[in-house]
């Protein structure tokens, strides 16, 4: 609940979040808004300045027409200056009065127009001023616009885009937010199921638990009241006891044997191999027996190597009994092994083999080091191989000590503590690795001088051909030992475990327990083939059909139905507890004519021990001994109302009868006093087998309650190990959402930010631009003074 309560606040902080930002992009749009409503009133300033601009230009060009007609006037002027002098020069002769007054005229003219030229010029210069001025403040009004418009584009582009994105954003949002409450709701889901399903595993736990306890209470007082002896309490005792077959164990020593088997003979078939090719190498190098006779060491070498076949062949066959030895009605421990010891001694056999052609080894390579054409990495490669020739009769030597051990307890029981069977595994599995880490360094080295042999002049054919079979069975032999090597570290758990042992104990089976225990499986297996019986006939189909159609239309109420199956449930409850007296009736019957017969043999014998005479009289003395014993069975069942004096005891009850014989014959009392212990041993073996079904029973059930009790808390563990899975999946989604929550606290900073730069940016624009209002309202007022 706390984490849903947690992600309804989330969800709500995202709801106003979003709402900020619908208000944040209000605000960027008002401002887009009143940048559009500037820039339309920047493009009607640029009219009326393009309008004052024309105004400007026809009063500069009303200004130049009239300055043409002052240029005119002017020269107009000079021209009657110039016509005046001329006639003043002709009328000097005449009076004075007139050539003053042209004078006083002339000077008059004269300032006029040196007014006027004074005045043109001035005017020129403020026009060219006028003029400069006016292009400038065009060109900066111009290139400022222009800066606007690309100010505004950019402003608009970055509106756009922002605008585009946190639409993006969102839907983004939008998106998740609806993706997490699926989750949030499937999670809801999955905690309520577990929940549930975590209450009901409880509540089973809980039933299994008290059920538990309530049988453990009743099997405890059960056995503390009918068994009065327990024998797996002590060791010792637990010791006599028959241990049961193991049919899967057995199975799995027959597979295992076979597999071994096929391992074993492709090591013997490497190991023939390799001694052959050894001796046709010896005959062939460093000295080839064809051309001249080889060292008498070789000699002795090849003929001891000649006789490989007679140490590896047996331990194929020895493994083979051993395998066929291995069968599903035997028992197989190394106390009931006996072919191992076979295969044992084979085995020594061959690493005396081993040892004794060892020196002969050595001194062949060292012969092959002292040849003519050896060369110093010939020489080398020898000497290794000499070391590895050592090491695999050592490895071999180890494998023969830890073998025997192996072997000896099918010899003499005592011989091999049961704590250190797993100990002797471990170790000859060590020792297989160790042999195909030799056997692989050997191989590796004999190729490197095979190599450096076929590069010697003196090298023929027959040599390569047989070092090529040599590394051939080397390579053979080193994939036999890496095989055995692995295939014995793979099974090593089956080998150490302990397959047969008595219930609580981990004494080791020895032989007679082994033979009881085949004996006590055949029995079984003949006791439920006896109880197997065949099944009844099916009815017919027809006759089903019919029998269906009778039953429906049969007119029965449903009481008469039901008080039928009661009935029949009456009858077949009652059958069923006919049928239990009578199987401990027919056990009983069992046990007693088991005890009849031994019980006959035993007055056979001593009958015949009696009597000592032939075979015919033995047989018909003990004819008329049970004829005697019938009849006075019989004059005691006859005897049986007259008056019966009881004797009590610890042991029982003893019943005697007064005869009219004499009364205190032993014989009479011998027979009174064994039978009477006999039927009490009966009733005493009866109740023990009685009190032994009941404990297995017991046992039986409990052992299944404990297997319910293992699943429930397996089931339980992994209810917990969900539970925590949707505990991290929900942790992992808070993580994500304080993230993405993060991430959207820094864009919007971001953009607030941006914000705020853009309104200072536009605000200063606007500053500017009320500047150049003012400065072109003023200009134009100037101008228009002027």
């Amino acid at each position: 609940m706390a984490n849903v309560t947690d992600l309804q606040t989330k969800y709500s902080k995202l709801a106003q979040e979003y709402s900020k930002l619908r208000a944040q992009n209000q605000v960027l749009k008002k401002g887009v808004v009143d940048e559009q409503a500037n820039s339309a009133s920047l493009k009607d300033q640029l009219k009326q300045r393009d309008q004052s601009l024309r105004k400007q230009e026809q009063e500069m060009d009303s200004l130049s027409f009239r300055n043409q007609q002052l240029a005119k006037r002017v020269e107009l002027l000079q021209e009657e200056l110039a016509a005046s002098e001329s006639k003043g020069k002709k009328g000097k002769s005449k009076g004075d009065s007139p050539s003053q007054h042209g004078l006083q005229t002339q000077s008059v003219f004269n300032e006029d127009l040196q007014k006027k030229i004074e005045e043109n010029e001035r005017l020129h210069i403020q026009f060219y001023e006028a003029d400069e001025q006016h292009k400038r403040q065009e060109a900066e009004l111009k290139t400022r616009l222009d800066e606007l418009e690309r100010n505004s584009e950019q402003h608009q582009a970055v509106v756009d885009g922002l605008t585009t994105k946190y639409m993006e954003t969102i839907e983004r949002l939008q998106s998740d937010k609806a993706r997490l409450e699926v989750k949030a709701q499937t999670l809801e889901r999955e905690a309520k199921e577990c929940r549930m399903r975590t209450e009901e595993c409880q509540q089973q736990l809980r039933r299994c638990q008290s059920d538990l306890n309530r049988q453990v209470k009743q099997s405890s007082s059960v056995i503390q009241e009918k068994v009065p002896f327990n024998d797996t309490k002590f060791s010792d005792y637990n010791s006599l006891n028959v241990p049961p077959h193991n049919r899967r164990h057995q199975l799995k020593a027959r597979d295992v044997a076979g597999q071994a088997l096929s391992f074993i003979q492709d090591l013997v078939a490497a190991l023939l191999n390799f001694h052959s090719y050894t001796e046709q190498r010896v005959h062939i190098y460093p000295l080839d027996s064809s051309i001249e006779p080889i060292s008498p060491l070789n000699q002795k070498f090849s003929q001891y190597l000649h006789e490989n076949a007679a140490y590896v062949r047996p331990l194929e066959d020895s493994f083979l009994q051993l395998h066929q030895s291995i069968t599903e009605d035997t028992v197989t421990v190394l106390e009931t092994v006996v072919k191992l010891k076979s295969f044992a001694d084979n085995f020594s056999t061959y690493t005396h083999f081993l040892q004794k052609i060892l020196p002969y080894q050595l001194k062949s390579l060292e012969e092959e080091c002292e040849a003519p054409l050896s060369t110093a990495a010939l020489t080398a490669k020898n000497r290794e191989l000499q070391s590895d020739m050592k090491r695999v009769t050592s490895v071999f030597e180890k494998l023969q000590s830890y073998i025997n051990l192996l072997a000896l307890p099918s010899v003499r029981q005592d011989a091999l503590p049961q704590s250190s069977t797993s100990a002797v595994f471990t170790q000859l599995a060590a020792c297989l690795h160790s042999l195909h880490d030799a056997i692989k360094e050997m191989s590796k080295h004999y190729n490197q001088k095979a190599s450096l042999e076929q590069e010697l002049p003196t090298v023929t054919q027959k040599l390569c051909t047989t070092t090529e079979c040599l590394l051939g069975s080397l390579g053979s032999l080193n994939s036999s030992t890496g095989k055995i090597a692995t295939f014995f570290s793979n099974n090593l758990d089956f080998f150490t475990s302990p397959g047969y042992s008595p219930r609580g104990s981990t004494v080791a089976l020895n032989p007679l327990q082994a033979e009881s225990m085949l004996a006590n499986k055949k029995k079984a297996a003949a006791y439920i083939q006896a109880l197997k019986k065949p099944r009844p006939q099916s009815v017919p189909y027809r006759e089903a059909l019919s029998n269906r159609r009778i039953l429906t239309s049969s007119t029965e109420s449903r009481e008469g139905l039901t008080q039928q199956v009661q009935q029949s449930q009456e009858k077949i409850a009652r059958l069923e507890q006919e049928k239990e007296h009578w199987l401990l009736e027919a056990q009983l019957g069992k046990v007693r004519l088991e005890k009849e017969n031994q019980r006959i043999a035993d007055l056979e014998a001593q009958l015949a021990a009696a009597l000592g005479g032939s075979p015919d009289s033995r047989t018909a003395a003990a004819a008329s001994t049970l004829a005697q014993s019938h009849e006075e069975e019989e004059t005691e069942q006859k005897a049986a109302g007259k008056e019966t004096t009881l004797c009590t005891s610890l042991v029982g009850m003893l019943c005697t009868t007064p005869s009219i014989e004499d009364v205190g014959d032993e014989e009479s009392r011998e027979q009174l006093i064994k039978t009477h212990y006999m039927a009490r041993v009966g009733e005493l073996t009866t109740q023990l087998q009685i009190s032994d079904s009941k404990a297995v029973h017991f046992h039986s059930e409990c052992r299944a309650l404990a297997k319910r009790l293992a699943i429930a808390e397996k089931s339980r563990e992994t209810l917990s190990e969900e539970v925590k899975l949707a505990n991290q999946n929900i942790t992992r989604l808070q993580d994500e959402l304080a993230t993405t929550k993060r991430s959207y606290e820094d864009q919007l900073s971001m953009m607030s930010d941006h914000l705020c730069s853009m309104n200072e940016t536009l605000s200063k624009q606007r500053e500017e631009i009320d500047t150049l209002k003012m400065g072109s309202k003023g200009n134009s007022k100037k101008n228009k003074g002027r």
